[in-house]
């Protein structure tokens, strides 16, 4: 068995993950480590999960928290993973971080990420981001199964590289085109209350925000462009809706001419026959975002708008699954030599 431990076990990402491992043939969670309720038991922050953990939650400083462990999963603000990670790897233990953290493998790459949420642009562990890996499974399975540091993904920018993936490996579009307008449930800002996700702002309510600058633009230019294998320039656009989970993101890029509907189709097929996770629909087949809703899923409509020779993709996840800890799951998953879907292949919920 995988021994496992959640540092923040409270908030939705730690929650998600021990509604996963509840039934996660393979991990034992054997320790839920946080800042708040330290002392308490486990079944007191997710009652719903109490026929199935018996733990009680230890301060970040408890030295057993290195013990009995060979994956830790930081499911943390910004900025707490790097100043808690060495204390792990030091130790061969594995971790996964669901912040920005360590998405980057360089200093300078970090910085511009860090500056767009206005935070210090300064790491605080810089010769830990050479160890680190991407955590999109389903690009980057060879250099995950061999690092010790996955940095998980943000949620809009799994939901767009998935979508474009597959286009930006043929270099079908014109470089400069890419628009990413994504759309999201309230769940996204986190457990944590504020007045602008009080219900009253957020009900019948919906809006665009950080229209330029936007944190995970960093990682999508960057995935896009290695892909295309040269650099490529987007717009992206989010906003918040008022529903609790999900996010749809649709995406429109020009084609190059000469660029037929099959080349299109062949692309996605040639990338993702075979993707545990990922299913492709055309537009005549009925999607929404309730499709995917508890699952580790993303589905693609993919349609060519032939008079405007754009391409045009809809991409519907879970931001609290694939845009979180479904997709934590699948990258531990691949570190430790299992089935990606192992602990994740359930249906969604219907209605």
């Amino acid at each position: 068995m995988i021994r496992a431990k959640i540092v923040g076990p409270g908030g939705y990402g730690g929650c998600g993950l021990l509604e996963i491992f509840a039934r996660h043939p393979e991990v034992e969670v054997t320790g839920v480590i946080g800042v708040s309720d330290v002392g308490s038991q486990l079944s007191e922050t997710v009652p719903h999960l109490a026929d199935f953990y018996d733990l009680t939650i230890k301060s970040t400083d408890d030295p057993s928290n290195t013990e009995n462990v060979d994956v830790v999963f930081f499911s943390t603000p910004d900025g707490v993973g790097m100043k808690g990670a060495s204390q792990y790897v030091d130790k061969g233990i594995k971790l996964i971080d669901f912040s920005g953290d360590f998405r980057f493998t360089k200093s300078d790459e970090y910085a511009l990420y860090a500056q767009a949420l206005k935070r210090d642009t300064a790491h605080a562990s810089p010769d830990l981001l050479p160890k680190t890996c991407y955590g999109v499974s389903e690009l980057h399975r060879k250099e995950i199964k061999k690092a010790q540091i996955v940095g998980n993904p943000g949620c809009f920018a799994i939901s767009c590289i998935l979508g474009l993936a597959p286009a930006a490996k043929s270099t079908l579009f014109e470089d400069d085109t890419i628009i990413c307008d994504c759309k999201t449930g309230v769940s996204g800002a986190g457990k944590k209350p504020s007045p602008t996700f009080h219900y009253p702002a957020r009900y019948e309510n919906m809006n665009a925000y950080k229209l330029t600058g936007h944190q995970h633009v960093y990682e999508i230019k960057r995935e896009l462009s290695a892909l295309c294998g040269h650099e490529v320039a987007l717009m992206f656009t989010p906003q918040v809706i008022p529903l609790c989970r999900g996010i749809m993101s649709t995406l429109y890029v020009r084609l190059k001419p000469g660029v037929t509907e099959k080349a299109v189709w062949d692309a996605y097929h040639d990338m993702y026959d075979g993707e545990p996770f990922i299913k492709l629909f055309t537009p005549d087949q009925a999607l929404s975002s309730a499709v995917v809703k508890g699952t580790n899923n993303c589905y693609l409509t993919i349609k060519v708008d032939k008079p405007n020779n754009r391409l045009l993709v809809i991409s519907y996840i879970d931001n609290l699954m694939k845009g979180q800890a479904g997709s934590a799951v699948q990258n531990m998953n691949i570190m430790f030599g299992l089935p990606e879907t192992s602990g994740l292949d359930f249906p969604g919920m219907y209605p």
